[in-house]
């Protein structure tokens, strides 16, 4: 668990990031391509699925 390297496994990968304090990420399922937006502000923070312009989930294949 510590010491050891990252397991290249994990379902979930970040593709974008930006704060510190607050802020927010996009995150990828592996699994299903449907991207996630987590945003925090200090000790508060939420999820949601990303959506498109038709509020459609974003979902994208492996391969895009």
């Amino acid at each position: 668990m510590f010491g050891k390297d990252k397991d290249t496994n994990e379902r979930f990968n970040v593709i974008y990031k930006e704060g510190s304090i607050s802020g927010c990420k996009v995150i990828v399922d592996k699994e299903t391509g449907v991207h996630y937006l987590f945003s925090w502000d200090g000790y508060a923070g939420g999820v949601t699925p990303l959506l498109n312009k038709d509020g459609n989930p974003v979902i994208k294949s492996n391969n895009e």
